[in-house]
C-alpha cells in the first residue's frame, strides 16, 4: 500500500471576490419579477392597476438588495481541500471540502472544485448549508485516469441566505500539485505471491546448492581441479595446506526493471477488448489505460515483491532518452522513490532508443542480475533494434523480455472474414503476430525468458515468472 507521507497536503486559503461585481439575482428573485407582469392583465380594464407592476418589481427588488446586504463578505469564509489517500490509477480518492463562515447569517452555498481533467472528467457542483462559526464539511469521490504532476485550480463559491433572492460570488485559491501514482493491488491480491515467495525462500535455504553463485558458503581442503581463484590463502597460510572456497546460489539479486516509454506504448487497451463487458460513462474512462501504464502498475508489484524476498530493485525508463534512473537498492524509503519515479514517467511520440538503454544498463549493472524488459516490437521489414539489445543483455544476465501484445490485433487475426476488406485485414494481422512469435522464439532460443501479453493480464504473469526464477535460482 501506498504509504501516507505520499498524501498530497490539506490547503487552505481565504475567500475573495471574483470580480469587482461579485453579485447578481437569483432565479427565484427573476421568476418573483417575471410574476410582475400580471398585473398587466388587469390593467386592459383598469389603467390603475397597471402601476401596480413597477411597484412590484421595485418591492422585489428592494428585498433582493437588502437581503444581499445581509449576506457576509467574501472575506469572512475560510475555505479548505484535503485528501484521504494518494490518488492512483483503478482506486478511488476521498477529497473533503472545508468552509468556515465567520459571518452572522446562515448561507446555503453552491460549491465547484475547479480540478484537472486527469482526476476529474467533468467539474462538479456540490451543495451545502453553513452555520455561522461551525465549520462545514463535504466529501466525494474522484477516479483518476492519469498518471504525473497535475496542478489542480481554486475553489468556486456562490452563495445566499435562506430568502434566496441574491447571490454573492466568491473564489478560494486552493492551487496545489497533486501527483497521481500507478495503480496498486490490493493486500489480497499481494498476499498469494508473499506466501510463496517465502514458501520459495525456505526451500533454498534448506537445500543449499553449492558450488553455484558468488556468495560465501563455507571453506574446505583443496581438491584437483578447483579454480586457483578460489583458493583462501590466508586459511592455507594458517594451516599450511591449501584450503578453498565454497560458494552458494546467492539469495539476494538486483533485479532491474526496464520500461520502454517510447510511441509504441502510448496505445490505450479497453477491457472490452479483452472479451470483457464493457463498462459505461466515467467507470469504462477508468479502466482503460496505455500500455505504459499497464507497465508501471506492474513495476510496482514486482518491486514489493522482490524487496520482500530480500532482492535489490533498480528501474530504468528510457525514450529517446533516459528519463527515469534509480539504482538497485532496499527499504521502504527505497520503494516509495521507485513509485514516484514510475508516477512521473511518460509515453514519448517518438521511438525509444533501444541500444542507449541497453549500453546504460550494462554500465550501471556489470554483474549478473535479472532484468524485467516491458516493451513492444515494431512493425519493420528489419529486425526491430529491441531485439538486438535484448541479444546484447543476454550475455550477462537473465532476462525476462515481455512483449505487450495489442488485444485488437489479435481479435482481427482470430476472427472470420465475410468480405474482402476483412480478407485483407485478418491476413495483414496474422503476418503481424506470425512476425512476433517468430522474434520472440528466436530469442527464446538465445536463453531469454519471453512473454508475448494482454496488457491485463501482464502483472500476474510477471510476478509468477520472478518466482518461478527465483525458485530455480536461475540468476
Amino acid at each position: 500500500m501506498i504509504s501516507p507521507s505520499l498524501h498530497p497536503g490539506p490547503v487552505t486559503g481565504a475567500c475573495q471576490r471574483r470580480r469587482r461585481w461579485a453579485f447578481g439575482l437569483t432565479p427565484r428573485a427573476i421568476w418573483l419579477l417575471l410574476a410582475g407582469f400580471v398585473w398587466l392583465v388587469p390593467g386592459f380594464w383598469e389603467a390603475r392597476l397597471a402601476y401596480a407592476m413597477p411597484a412590484w418589481e421595485l418591492l422585489v427588488l428592494l428585498f433582493a438588495l437588502l437581503d444581499g446586504l445581509r449576506l457576509p463578505t467574501a472575506a469572512a469564509f475560510t475555505a479548505g481541500r484535503s485528501w484521504s489517500n494518494a490518488p492512483a490509477l483503478d482506486s478511488e480518492t476521498e477529497i473533503e471540502l472545508t468552509l468556515e463562515n465567520r459571518g452572522t447569517v446562515i448561507v446555503e452555498c453552491r460549491l465547484t472544485d475547479d480540478l484537472p481533467p486527469a482526476l476529474m472528467a467533468a467539474p462538479a457542483t456540490h451543495r451545502m448549508t453553513v452555520f455561522p462559526r461551525v465549520p462545514a464539511r463535504l466529501r466525494y469521490r474522484i477516479q483518476p485516469t492519469e498518471r504525473g504532476d497535475w496542478e489542480t485550480g481554486g475553489l468556486y463559491l456562490r452563495y445566499r441566505s435562506p430568502l434566496g433572492l441574491l447571490e454573492r460570488w466568491a473564489f478560494a485559491p486552493l492551487v496545489q500539485t497533486v501527483r497521481v501514482y500507478p495503480a496498486l493491488r490490493t493486500g489480497e491480491e499481494q498476499q498469494i505471491f508473499l506466501a510463496r515467495s517465502r514458501q520459495i525462500d525456505l526451500q533454498l535455504r534448506q537445500a543449499r546448492q553449492r558450488g553455484l553463485g558468488r556468495d560465501f558458503e563455507s571453506l574446505r581442503d583443496y581438491r584437483e581441479g578447483d579454480d586457483l581463484r578460489d583458493i583462501c590463502w590466508t586459511a592455507t597460510a594458517r594451516r599450511g595446506s591449501l584450503i578453498t572456497r565454497q560458494y552458494q546460489s546467492e539469495r539476494s539479486q538486483p533485479v532491474w526493471i526496464v520500461l520502454d516509454c517510447g510511441r509504441l506504448m502510448r496505445s490505450r487497451v479497453a477491457m472490452a477488448a479483452l472479451g470483457k463487458p464493457a463498462l459505461g460513462g466515467a467507470a469504462q474512462r477508468a479502466r482503460v489505460h496505455s500500455k505504459l501504464d499497464h507497465a508501471c502498475t506492474t513495476a510496482v508489484a514486482l518491486a514489493q515483491l522482490a524487496l520482500f524476498s530480500g532482492d535489490k530493485v533498480g528501474l530504468l525508463a528510457y525514450g529517446q532518452g533516459i528519463q527515469q534512473r534509480l539504482l538497485p537498492g532496499r527499504g521502504a524509503a527505497h520503494l516509495r522513490q521507485l513509485i514516484e519515479s514510475l508516477a512521473l514517467v511518460h509515453a514519448e511520440s517518438g521511438e525509444a532508443d533501444h541500444l542507449r538503454a541497453t549500453a546504460t544498463l550494462n554500465r550501471l549493472q556489470p554483474r549478473r542480475s535479472l532484468i524485467l524488459w516491458v516493451t513492444d516490437l515494431a512493425e519493420t521489414a528489419m529486425r526491430p533494434e529491441v531485439i538486438d539489445g535484448a541479444l546484447q543483455l543476454l550475455r550477462r544476465h537473465v532476462l525476462l523480455f515481455v512483449a505487450m501484445a495489442q488485444p485488437e490485433v489479435d481479435l482481427i487475426a482470430q476472427e472470420r472474414p465475410r468480405n474482402i476488406e476483412q480478407m485483407f485485414r485478418a491476413s495483414a494481422a496474422q503476418e503481424m503476430a506470425g512476425r512476433r512469435e517468430m522474434l520472440l522464439a528466436r530469442l527464446h532460443e538465445q536463453g531469454a525468458l519471453t512473454l508475448d501479453l494482454n496488457p491485463e493480464a501482464l502483472t500476474s504473469t510477471v510476478l509468477n515468472q520472478y518466482l518461478t526464477v527465483k525458485e530455480r535460482a536461475m540468476v
